[in-house]
């Protein structure tokens, strides 16, 4: 495989458009694995289609939701064929998502048990609670996500003087004061002239950007932009092209293009071109080359929208963002949107920029004049989050946060490496992709983690290409030097990443990728506890390369497969 690292610093790269050194590390996908994940797939196609068959001649019991025979003629309200993968892939890992948590989303969580009596069709709550998981998968970037404390004291206050619910939009009878001082505080924070809120992160999106542009506009997408962003450019109407991940090149040349050539048949000129970007994009753990993005939009006219979702509050030595990670001027960027729902603890979005253009979308934008407002404790935990992280409380309890947030990220990211995993992004992202590639890993690793008390998130197809599955870490300055060790130490991570073959992934043999798609049991382990002399482990020996990558049928280890990691 190739590692590939991109790096910019001053002088060096970007037109010494960087002030800090830039670095962010993607290794290609080993050619077998890429070969072995293409198999696993291929496997669970052809058994998926099997199955199929036997549900359609009443052999296997179906599950899925069907027209009645009466009404086979009609127009059919269920796809089966679209819902292939839903029934026959991702219903055998379902059990590693929506799992219910009954706790505060804080640096441990509290897990109703739950078991499956028919392979993840339907789950049976057991009434039991396993305490004390150690959430490795919740944006509490800042950890302001709990139910004691300033901010928790200050909404519960609002919540006996205004309610809960505001029961109307801004327009009419729902714009609190507590509205104005959260939209003035907000756009202090970022440094714009002014700001706008919205009670939903994602329709803060896709209901804003309809108002931005429409037919006759360019829209310059990067190809890992959110969902939201996609559905907001394809709902405008807009020419939407899409440029490679954070290549500036790619950029660059589509700039040039819609300048030089206009809008298709006619070559008039485009009435607008906004570019899209995130600040760190949430499955890569990338972050946006700001700098020379800014650089572009200035040299070719055109407008910028930062989505800050994941760096709002992450990045930054006053947490500010990506904005302020780069130490770039915010009125530089023409649209800054953002969310509360992570670094802040609360719910909603929000939109900031120049007086003109949020006097605009006050009256144009359908997620303002349509939606009801926030509700007045959420509004609170934004306020007091807000004024805790710029120091505003008295306090330095947000800048601690906020320097604890960037210590604890470059330990792990460091752990992670030493161990020898692969991992995605940029050093200072707190979102931390760990590559696990084979389809039938992507439920084996979560639950194995979560036997040893650890949540965490697993991504595959369609969500990633299909031949990057990946687990992903998300950071948090809740989180302890001890639970960070506990999930990077032996019996935990280390071993799970030996059991799997995410370490030293050059090595996979095909045992471990091709076995478990035969299995009712989704579980590497079902296998090799049963039958011994087919567990098929890396002897790792502390000696050359060589010896690194060699494979040995040793039979299965005495791993715990239970307990906690302590």
């Amino acid at each position: 495989s190739q590692i590939v690292q991109h790096t910019a610093c001053n002088g060096s790269s970007g037109l010494g458009l960087y002030s800090r050194p830039f670095i962010e590390s993607f290794e290609e996908t080993p050619m077998l694995v890429a070969v072995l994940t293409y198999m696993g797939y291929g496997i669970l196609t052809i058994f998926g289609y099997l199955r199929d068959f036997l549900r359609d001649w009443k052999i296997e019991r179906c599950h899925v939701a069907r027209e009645r025979e009466e009404q086979r003629d009609f127009v059919p309200l269920y796809q089966d064929f679209e819902n292939f993968y839903t029934r026959n892939l991702y219903m055998r890992i379902r059990d590693s998502w929506n799992r219910p948590i009954c706790s505060v989303p804080g640096a441990k969580v509290d897990l109703v048990e739950r078991v499956s009596p028919d392979y993840n069709w339907t789950f049976d709550y057991t009434g039991k609670v396993v305490e004390g998981v150690i959430n490795m998968g919740s944006y509490n970037y800042l950890g302001f996500a709990e139910n004691t404390g300033y901010c928790a004291d200050a909404s519960a206050e609002v919540t006996m003087k205004y309610g809960v619910g505001v029961a109307s939009t801004r327009q009419e009878m729902g714009n609190l004061d507590r509205h104005e001082e959260m939209e003035e505080l907000v756009a202090k924070f970022l440094g714009v002239e002014s700001a706008m809120a919205f009670g939903m992160g994602f329709a803060t999106n896709s209901m804003n950007i309809p108002a931005l542009t429409g037919k006759g506009c360019l829209i310059l997408s990067d190809e890992l932009n959110h969902a939201s962003l996609v559905l907001g450019a394809r709902l405008s109407g807009s020419t939407i092209r899409v440029f490679k991940h954070n290549n500036m090149q790619s950029l660059e040349k589509m700039l040039r293009d819609a300048i030089v050539h206009g809008q298709p048949r006619t070559h008039r000129p485009w009435k607008k071109i906004l570019i899209l970007v995130e600040g760190i994009y949430s499955m890569e753990g990338s972050i946006v080359r700001l700098p020379e993005v800014i650089a572009l939009k200035k040299r070719y006219r055109a407008y910028l929208y930062l989505d800050e979702a994941h760096s709002i509050g992450a990045l930054g030595p006053g947490g500010r963002g990506v904005v302020d990670y780069f130490g770039l001027d915010p009125r530089d960027v023409d649209v800054m949107m953002g969310t509360f729902t992570k670094s802040f603890g609360a719910a909603g979005g929000y939109i900031g920029g120049r007086k003109e253009l949020l006097e605009y979308l006050r009256s144009h934008s359908h997620s303002a004049v349509y939606a009801a407002s926030m509700s007045p404790p959420v509004v609170e935990q934004i306020i007091a989050s807000m004024k805790c992280i710029m120091g505003e409380d008295g306090t330095t309890l947000g800048r601690d946060r906020v320097q604890q947030l960037a210590e604890n990220t470059l330990y792990f990211r460091r752990r992670l490496t030493e161990m020898g995993f692969i991992i995605y992004g940029n050093s200072d992202s707190p979102v931390v992709p760990m590559m696990l590639y084979m389809p039938a890993k992507i439920g084996a690793f979560g639950r194995e983690m979560l036997k040893r008390n650890i949540g965490v998130v697993v991504v595959g197809f369609p969500a990633t290409p299909i031949i990057e599955s990946r687990a992903r870490f998300c950071i948090s300055a809740a989180h302890t030097k001890d639970m960070l060790d506990t999930v990077t130490i032996p019996p935990c991570l280390a071993q799970n990443g030996y059991l799997f073959h995410t370490k030293d992934i050059k090595s996979v043999h095909l045992w471990s990728c091709v076995l478990p798609f035969f299995l009712p049991f989704y579980s590497f382990h079902f296998l090799v506890q049963r039958f011994p002399n087919l567990g098929t482990v890396l002897k790792i020996e502390k000696m050359g390369w060589i010896e690194k990558i060699k494979l040995t049928l040793v039979g299965y280890p005495p791993i715990p497969l239970s307990g906690g990691c302590m």
